[in-house]
């Protein structure tokens, strides 16, 4: 049975939360594959690369509409920091319509703290969002493509996927 993206995060969430909880069923199995785990892992994501048609235009949007710094070239340029929160990895079939446009080979996923308003800025921007009417208990989805046409996944983590 294959899992919508969605369903993913909402078993990565919970299942990170159990393992958290020493009477959770989860734990012990946790335990054991975290046994067979590499000893040292990387602790989060430190970049996103990619290439675009316009570097400077595209990084002034992100920047501009998101909210998102390019790495700085000067000591008092500002650094794009992120919240600590929950992070989906997940390598997707080929030929997924998940991600919109085939020609493309990823789509980021933003997190976000408040979507009916991070929504709005960017409708209000003129920038066409899809927003995703069902709350699922993980949270609540919406989709929208920078000027380049790379897919932009945003999401407002639920209850149940909240860093504790």
């Amino acid at each position: 049975m294959k899992m919508r993206r969605r369903e993913v995060l909402g078993v990565l969430a919970a299942s990170a939360g159990a393992a958290l909880l020493p009477t959770s069923p989860l734990g012990a199995e946790s335990v054991s594959i975290a046994n067979t785990l590499p000893k040292e892992k990387v602790t989060g994501i430190g970049g996103l690369f990619f290439r675009a048609q316009d570097p400077k235009s595209l990084a002034q949007w992100y920047q501009d509409h998101l909210g998102v710094f390019v790495t700085p070239q000067k000591s008092d340029e500002p650094v794009w920091n992120q919240q600590a929160g929950p992070t989906s990895f997940t390598p997707f079939p080929e030929k997924t319509k998940y991600i919109s446009d085939p020609t493309k080979q990823w789509m980021i996923n933003f997190r976000v703290s408040d979507l009916d308003k991070m929504v709005a800025q960017l409708e209000s921007a003129g920038i066409t969002v899809k927003l995703d009417p069902t709350a699922y208990p993980y949270g609540r989805f919406a989709h929208t493509h920078d000027p380049e046409g790379n897919a932009i996944e945003l999401w407002q983590p639920g209850t149940s996927t909240k860093p504790a």
